[in-house]
């Protein structure tokens, strides 16, 4: 009689491998990464592109403002009207930064002549930097509290207050 080795009458129960520390730890890691991600501010300032079409213009009775604004390394030129004739220089002051408020309040007056105007073309040339471009921005996107109320007709004749300076700021020469 022949006898069974003994290594296969006791077989060993297969061991399942356990999962759920490994599970745990990944729950945990995808929950820290959430958290993390809630900490990131991300802002964004609109900006429309330039439109290049070969239609003719429409016929406006009223000559355009047709605002831009070069932003050179030293200085910034207003310029208006087409053909584009320069309005207003302001040079870098001497601690380095451009007189934003100055900016500002040019840009109020002429809101006040042209009250449904709301586009800016934004032309920078020099060397700037971030903090500049998004300060001179800002200058000529929002008004302030502080700044003097400004009202404009809306389409069914009533005064509406004006919330905007210059919104729609269309960049231009970004490729040079």
């Amino acid at each position: 009689m022949l006898k069974v080795p003994t290594s296969r009458k006791r077989r060993k129960p297969e061991q399942k491998l356990n999962l759920v520390p490994i599970m745990d730890a990944i729950f945990i890691f995808i929950f820290f990464l959430l958290m993390s991600a809630s900490f990131l501010k991300v802002y964004e300032i609109g900006s429309d592109v330039p439109i290049v079409s070969d239609a003719e213009p429409p016929k406006n009775l009223k000559d355009p403002l047709a605002l831009t604004l070069t932003a050179e390394t030293n200085e910034i030129t207003l310029s208006r009207g087409l053909p584009s004739r320069a309005f207003k220089i302001f040079k870098r002051q001497a601690d380095g930064n451009f007189n934003y408020d100055e900016i500002h309040s040019v840009l109020i007056d002429l809101k006040k002549d042209h009250l449904n105007e709301d586009t800016i073309i934004f032309e920078p040339v020099g060397d700037l930097t971030y903090d500049d471009i998004v300060k001179i921005m800002d200058a000529v996107r929002m008004l302030h509290r502080t700044d003097e109320a400004i009202f404009k007709k809306n389409k069914d004749g009533i005064d509406e207050k004006v919330k905007d300076l210059f919104s729609k700021i269309i960049f231009s020469n970004l490729m040079s």
